[in-house]
């Protein structure tokens, strides 16, 4: 039984009226979020698109302690896309440090919490400094097992696909599979997130209505949630609210 989310941490009145609405049995136990936003929060502040992105640090920091309390077992943030290689370089070079500062200075926030850092994506081809935090997070935490925080670094679900499917083929003309054996359940352990449960609820920040190369495979039967609050303001009675709403969600899985 997992115990109810506590009023002290969700203590806003918003959040005292959800917990009353709140099924602490039904939680859903994989959050996937697209966190977007964090440059319209920036310009719309005058400030230089990397303040977002510290702003948008934060934030993440309040999610993970809201997933948290709340029972979720999985929470996956597309922290830094194929596709985002394509950013002025002085944006993605604040944004590498950036990755490399916050780790090291959430460290004991992660291991107190319990977190579990996993990272998905080509992170062999990220700069060797922001590498090696991201791999030493990884170790360091590896035997936490309250929340598995999955981030989705250097990430394109196309790329990921193919990458199974080349995959497959190799296993094929070796002998190691036949053309028969080829289903989705073994394109599925050929991904990156092979041993982790597909999402329940897909949240997307900024009121963009599209899944911008995340989780394709993954999120087939996903419930989707769609807010306006742009990603550095998102707070923990945001993650509840979806939450709350996912619960009154009728799940259907194509069946009818």
């Amino acid at each position: 039984m997992l115990n109810p989310p506590s009023s002290d941490f969700f203590s806003s009145e918003r959040a005292h009226a959800l917990l009353r609405r709140l099924d602490p049995q039904a939680v859903p136990a994989h959050v996937a979020i697209i966190m977007d936003g964090n440059g319209r929060w920036a310009e719309a502040r005058g400030l230089p698109r990397a303040a977002g992105h510290r702003a948008g640090a934060k934030a993440i920091e309040e999610t993970i302690a809201a997933a948290k309390e709340c029972g979720i077992r999985y929470l996956t943030i597309y922290s830094f896309s194929t596709e985002n290689w394509r950013r002025p370089h002085e944006e993605v070079s604040a944004l590498m440090g950036l990755f490399v500062e916050v780790l090291r200075a959430n460290m004991s926030d992660l291991m107190r919490q319990g977190v579990r850092v996993r990272v998905i994506g080509e992170l062999d081809s990220m700069p060797s400094r922001t590498a090696k935090a991201f791999s030493s997070a990884v170790t360091q935490t590896a035997g936490n097992g309250d929340l598995d925080l999955v981030v989705a670094l250097n990430y394109g679900a196309r790329d990921e696909i193919v990458r199974a499917a080349r995959a497959l083929a190799r296993d094929a003309v070796a002998g190691v599979i036949s053309a028969d054996d080829v289903d989705e359940a073994a394109l599925e352990e050929r991904l990156y997130t092979a041993g982790l449960p597909d999402p329940d609820l897909l949240i997307r920040t900024s009121g963009e209505m599209r899944l911008s190369n995340f989780l394709l495979w993954q999120v087939a039967y996903s419930e989707i949630r769609v807010t306006d609050v742009l990603w550095p303001d998102f707070c923990r009675d945001d993650l509840l609210e979806a939450v709350v709403d996912f619960q009154g969600r009728e799940r259907r899985f194509g069946g009818r």
